[in-house]
């Protein structure tokens, strides 16, 4: 099969690393001329996977139109940030596309100022295509290197297309499942990052394995009541795309997201972890946005609150957390 890639990031890198390693021909396309000639020399990805390099079935271009034709499969890997842009930028284009059998999503955010997710934003810039959305626990360099990697595609295309695809990224190294839960999926890849943060709020507090252990149970209740009441199903959020990749996002040492509520919690601010990197931290613009669409919908998500107020609202992580340790005593009820 054909892939192409539109965004060199990490994720994006790795997928295209991995899809050669398939036997598969990739086309890659970064976002700036620079960074796609440097990448054509080095055949390394320096800015965001440094150290592994690329294979030579790997082509990295921006003159990704005269692809568009012989494409089985295009993949989105850009920030939600950059969604629209990206769309907008190949809707001429895909009539062109005769062989395309799915677009995929790698995106794990939400548009900030519309609140909506890729799919949203794909619907309303693109009309009906066939579409999904690949997601779950998939630290990029581990899919890099080969590591073992569980991922979800969830689509509602025809069957057949879904199944080739989901057998043409499978390997021995990368297993991938089919989902029909859509909105599910995605709103599991955007919640985790937001709640990673509060995972690393714990650590940057040092508040023990206790607490960090309390906190990812009740953030995946919160998650699951949160992500069902916008259209997701519950069982989507015990699986790869929710509770699997809440606590890999929130244990790895990589993760943006971690990264910023532990920083937050030992003094930096949150616009300071947040400008100094070069790659997204999905869960800062994501916390705005699912804290306003819990407000519309009156969905209860007291630590969803209480990130919101750290991040936007200088509160104090440690007050936060006592917010949220006083609460009014109950029984605990899971959603099952």
């Amino acid at each position: 099969m054909k892939f192409c890639i539109l965004g060199s990031g990490a994720w994006g890198t790795a997928m295209a690393i991995h899809l050669a390693r398939c036997g598969h021909k990739v086309v890659l396309v970064p976002r700036r001329k620079e960074a796609a000639d440097a990448m054509a020399v080095s055949r390394e990805n320096k800015e965001h996977l440094a150290g592994i390099k690329l294979d030579a079935a790997i082509e990295i271009t921006q003159d990704f139109a005269l692809h568009f034709p012989s494409i089985d499969v295009l993949i989105l890997a850009t920030p939600a940030k950059g969604m629209r842009d990206c769309l907008l930028k190949i809707k001429p284009y895909l009539p062109e596309a005769k062989s395309l059998k799915l677009m995929l999503s790698l995106c794990k955010g939400l548009e900030k100022n519309s609140l909506k997710s890729a799919t949203g934003i794909v619907q309303e810039v693109l009309g009906a295509v066939n579409w999904g959305v690949l997601s779950g626990p998939s630290y990029a360099k581990e899919v890099a290197q080969g590591k073992p990697t569980a991922l979800v595609m969830a689509s509602h295309a025809p069957l057949s297309m879904v199944q080739k695809v989901q057998e043409g990224i499978s390997n021995e190294t990368l297993r991938v499942y089919r989902s029909l839960d859509l909105i599910g999926t995605e709103l599991g890849g955007c919640l985790k990052n937001v709640y990673a943060i509060g995972a690393g709020i714990c650590d940057g507090l040092h508040l023990g394995v206790n607490a960090k252990a309390a906190y990812l149970t009740r953030a995946l209740h919160e998650m699951t009541r949160l992500g069902s009441g916008l259209g997701g199903q519950v069982a989507t959020f015990y699986g790869l795309s929710g509770f699997g990749d809440l606590v890999a996002t929130s244990q790895g040492l990589w993760s943006r997201n971690r990264n910023l509520g532990q920083k937050i919690a030992e003094g930096s601010t949150p616009q300071e972890v947040v400008e100094t990197g070069n790659s997204a931290v999905e869960g800062f613009w994501a916390c705005e946005c699912f804290h306003a669409i819990a407000q519309q919908k009156s969905i209860d998500c007291p630590i969803l609150n209480e990130l919101f107020l750290a991040l936007f609202k200088q509160k104090s992580p440690k007050l936060c957390v006592s917010a949220l340790m006083t609460r009014e005593l109950k029984q605990e009820q899971c959603i099952l």
